[in-house]
């Protein structure tokens, strides 16, 4: 979404040539490409736990001829990472989903052995400034007034508005998520398995897609993924399009950078 976050994070991540390095919630694979483009002789490693996403994954690493790149399907919370098996585990936006931060960044932990690196990026709070966080607030309105047409996967809502119902709790579910990570005190008591634990503010300009259409399918992408109706969809685009440009949608936001060190021994 910014290649201007990108170059922050693995400048915070401190990639190598012939580091080990674990994307978690790698999605369609472009920060896990990076990633093993900068690990050289070394190799990245993307989970996800969308299948879709992780073919889409495939596809383009095959495109592009990267061959220090695989994916797996995984849920990072539980998963049985090789202990020790890691130099670098990063993300860009993808740790706030979990149900028990400090369950699974003490898993994540334990997959990097000791003296390894820990550097991922997180929404700041609603309200904190930035034009992204006045967009998903009225995206948030508009999906919430779901009418029983949308539905997750595309599955379609219930009779009687139960859809709607359902619909609106997911996303409102989605949201909270969204917001998990953003109080900088949260973040370190999730991150009690670490050492060295720094949180920064860093503003950026994201990048949402080449046109409002676009923005829309990527925003609808994420959890708990939604189909909206026509008229619905039409709203949203209208959102993102102030933030069209030349250059594809783009809109200033704020997020925490945040770096850690797994200790000799985790807790």
């Amino acid at each position: 979404m910014s290649s201007d976050l990108n170059d922050r994070l693995f400048e915070a991540a401190a990639i190598a040539d012939g580091d080990r390095v674990l994307d978690i919630g790698c999605g369609a694979g472009g920060l896990t490409r990076a990633a093993a483009r900068l690990a050289g002789r070394g190799h990245a490693v993307g989970v996800d736990i969308s299948a879709p996403l992780l073919e889409r994954a495939r596809a383009r690493t095959a495109a592009e001829g990267v061959k220090n790149v695989t994916y797996e399907r995984a849920d990072a919370q539980t998963h049985a990472f090789p202990a020790g098996g890691y130099d670098v585990a990063i993300s860009r936006g993808g740790v706030m989903f979990f149900a028990d931060h400090a369950a699974a960044f003490g898993n994540i932990a334990r997959a990097l052995h000791p003296g390894g690196r820990l550097a991922f990026a997180c929404p700041q709070p609603v309200g904190s400034g930035g034009e992204e966080t006045q967009a998903f607030g009225l995206l948030a309105k508009l999906i919430a007034e779901g009418d029983g047409e949308g539905g997750r996967g595309g599955d379609g809502g219930g009779s009687g508005g139960g859809g709607a119902v359902d619909h609106a709790a997911d996303q409102a579910d989605a949201h909270a998520a969204m917001a998990s990570l953003s109080d900088p005190d949260r973040i370190r008591a999730a991150l009690v398995a670490f050492d060295e634990v720094m949180v920064a503010p860093l503003p950026i300009k994201t990048y949402w897609g080449e046109t409002p259409a676009d923005a829309v399918d990527f925003m609808l992408s994420r959890p708990p993924g939604r189909t909206v109706a026509a008229d619905k969809r039409a709203a949203m685009e209208d959102v993102f399009r102030p933030y069209a440009t030349d250059t594809g949608v783009r809109m200033r936001a704020s997020v925490w950078l945040v770096t850690a060190v797994r200790p000799d021994s985790t807790r």
